[in-house]
């Protein structure tokens, strides 16, 4: 448990406990806002009509998940809080250059991270 626990990092989608809404890699979106998570999943599913939820996220949901090994996709504005809370308690996360991610296609910048490496590494 972190001091940042709680904090919001931003929004996921979700239209059952097992369909989160993911990139093509299969990273859990995460949207700085909610306008921008209606957003982003008109533009994934364009013609189809989804009952989806939106829902806030916070720090520690997003540290769980990536402990158990899951990717985690953020958009700009969800990154710039995420980044700084992260670097703080020690993780290995990359500053995101979302200029090059936006050269390449990309609106998102994923971190998954190898927890057993981690902390193999710091033994």
């Amino acid at each position: 448990m972190t001091i940042h626990d709680k904090k919001v990092i931003g929004f996921f989608s979700y239209a059952s406990p097992s369909e989160v809404l993911c990139t093509d890699g299969a990273a859990c979106i995460i949207a700085a806002s909610e306008e921008s998570m209606k957003k982003y999943i008109q533009e994934l599913y364009p013609t189809k009509i989804t009952n989806r939820t939106i829902r806030k996220t916070r720090f520690g949901e997003i540290l769980k998940g990536l402990e158990l090994g899951a990717a985690y996709a953020f958009d700009k504005d969800s990154y710039s809080i995420f980044y700084p809370l992260a670097k703080e308690i020690g993780l290995d996360v990359k500053e995101a250059n979302f200029t090059e991610q936006e050269k390449k296609g990309n609106r998102f910048f994923t971190v998954q991270i190898d927890f057993k490496k981690m902390r193999n590494k710091n033994i």
